[in-house]
């Protein structure tokens, strides 16, 4: 499980280190993919098998679809951590993030994003709004007993 977040930075050759918390990708790799937010999605084979099977699925008539399958599967990238645990990202996937030197490692259970520290920062605020976060978690009835 991919949990806390973490700042690490890529390397002179371009190289970016996996936090060590994060290295129980299988031994196959993990794929990368744009994320909802300007950001990058790092999912193991079978989260991304799951996602490629729903876009599969839809019918390449409909605009909707041909899209999701373009920012999907024309942009996903498979990695395979080298034993130091690095990874290369595609200068695409790194324009589109916005990342430069340092990025921000987020765990979201299944799967992690990358982010580029600023909008990292941005998202924070967001996610310390009290108020809302009051709101937000009304909706999961969450109970102690």
């Amino acid at each position: 499980m991919f949990l806390n977040h973490y700042l690490h930075s890529f390397d002179d050759k371009g190289r970016l280190t996996i936090p060590a918390k994060f290295r129980i990708l299988p031994e196959e790799g993990a794929y990368v993919v744009q994320g909802f937010d300007r950001n990058l999605m790092v999912v193991p084979p079978d989260v991304f098998r799951l996602i490629y099977e729903r876009v599969m699925a839809m019918s390449i008539t409909d605009p909707t679809a041909r899209l999701l399958r373009r920012i999907i599967l024309g942009n996903a990238l498979q990695v395979t951590p080298d034993a130091a645990g690095r990874i290369l990202i595609s200068q695409n996937l790194r324009e589109y993030a916005g990342l430069q030197s340092e990025v921000v490692f987020v765990g979201q259970g299944d799967y992690f994003e990358i982010w580029e520290p600023a909008l990292w920062k941005e998202q924070e605020t967001l996610l310390n709004d009290a108020e809302t976060n009051a709101q937000r978690f009304a909706a999961l009835d969450l109970k102690t007993r």
